[in-house]
């Protein structure tokens, strides 16, 4: 049974995972505008043009006429440029990256006006900018998807933020590959973004459910009918040298009577040729004070990089005191660490072995590379950080480099500067120390 052994679990992921640290140098930053829209395709629905009509308390058809403390109003006339919520391992002919656009405002109910999709990505990091070579927007033509979609009635059958909540992609061979953390399902489309395969996730014999899987009604018991919890599906998954999928969920499973299963995740993995689950699978034993993962991808054969975070954003020299409202950050930034581990090594307890990783919190940038003001109450002449709520992607960059992004969260989350909205920022980091370790 999946569970059988919750107590023993338990007690081993409650040990301190402390990590060795190794340095980070800022190589290279460059940045998407926060306020970064696109028209939607001409035979998109109309509902299409004006997105995050859901977002407040009622809906509204007006646009820009709900202010957000990040300073931007919705709704948006078009769609907005924002969560990237990874990379894929193999880049375009090019050199450009493969980036994922997730599920749109946050949730399942508000995001049925956001069309999903991913975008090839060309980083300028002399120049500071990024250059969006081109949106692929995906779509169900084939009435693949196993359940009603928002967009059901139209020709186009355009997918939305309301169908699924896209976190991680891979490109294999001539298709692309999309963990969602709804079902959570992997899902398989073309390179022009038509689906041709939706795969519910199984473990150990039995299907995992989120609270939003299309399947469940109310009343649903955590732990029973679902042990996926929610925003808990697939935020990394990572290709393997032989071809396999390694879908890593975001956050501990549920265990009967609706206790968390412990504070590791799981990485399980999926045959794409044959369109299945292998049975194989592992533990990450989350960090100190780290809750989620935001990316998963391998740099050789069996050692991989994750990022690990916690809820936090902004940053910490600006923490609220007690009862203040204004002027700081309510919840600051304190773990966003990428933490390079082997998955060559697993103990008997099948817990992957960590290596290194580095801090985002605190990176050199000697040579002022930083674009971005920073709010702090702090000097930060020579530091970089990266404090932001949500950090999706990460991948290898040569020999001694890596490139990191975050998820903005447009318009909500403010991590950077006090009452602005996050851009979606792109950072070269140097990181010979990590990516050498054996």
């Amino acid at each position: 049974m999946l569970f059988r052994s919750v107590a023993l679990l338990a007690a081993l992921a409650t040990m301190s995972h402390a990590q060795e640290m190794v340095p980070a140098t800022l190589a290279g930053h460059a940045v998407i505008p926060a306020n970064t829209m696109s028209a939607p395709p001409a035979d998109a629905p109309r509902a299409m043009w004006i997105s995050g009509k859901f977002t407040g308390d009622a809906r509204n058809e007006q646009p820009m006429s709900d202010m957000r403390p990040s300073g931007l109003a919705l709704p948006f006339l078009g769609q907005p440029f924002q969560g990237i919520s990874g990379y894929a391992a193999e880049r375009t002919p090019q050199g450009d990256l493969v980036a994922l656009i997730d599920n749109g405002f946050g949730s399942k109910l508000n995001s049925p006006d956001a069309m999903l999709g991913y975008t090839i990505l060309r980083p300028d990091f002399e120049a500071g900018s990024v250059e969006i070579v081109e949106r692929i927007w995906l779509h169900d033509p084939d009435r693949v998807v196993p359940f009603v979609i928002v967009n059901e009635a139209s020709d186009s059958r355009y997918l939305t933020g309301g169908d699924f909540d896209l976190e991680s992609i891979q490109v294999v061979g001539n298709e692309l590959w999309i963990g969602e953390e709804f079902g959570p399902y992997l899902i398989r489309a073309t390179l022009d973004g038509r689906v041709t395969g939706v795969f519910p996730t199984v473990l150990e014999g039995a299907e995992l459910r989120s609270p939003d899987h299309p399947a469940l009604r109310i009343p649903a018991v955590a732990g029973t009918d679902f042990t996926v919890p929610r925003s808990g599906g697939y935020e990394g998954m990572a290709l393997g040298a032989d071809g396999t999928l390694w879908a890593m969920l975001e956050k501990p499973l549920i265990a009967e009577g609706g206790e968390s299963e412990g504070d590791f995740l799981r990485a399980i993995a999926f045959d794409p040729a044959a369109g299945d689950w292998t049975g194989e699978s592992f533990k990450f034993a989350l960090t100190d004070g780290a809750v989620a993962i935001g990316d998963f991808n391998f740099i050789d054969e069996t050692r991989a990089l994750v990022i690990e975070r916690d809820g936090g954003q902004g940053d910490p020299s600006l923490a609220c005191a007690e009862g203040q409202t204004e002027g700081c950050f309510d919840r600051p930034a304190e773990v966003k660490r990428i933490t390079l581990i082997d998955t060559g090594q697993i103990d008997d307890d099948g817990f992957v072995a960590r290596l290194k990783q580095i801090d985002l919190m605190d990176i050199a940038d000697p040579e002022g590379l930083n674009r971005m003001e920073t709010s702090a109450d702090r000097d930060l002449t020579g530091i970089f950080t990266f404090p932001f709520v949500t950090i999706e992607s990460v991948i290898r960059d040569g020999e001694a480099h890596i490139i990191v992004g975050n998820d903005n969260n447009l318009p909500f989350s403010i991590g950077r500067k006090l009452g602005a909205a996050d851009a979606n920022e792109t950072i070269r980091l140097h990181v010979p120390e990590l990516l050498t370790v054996q």
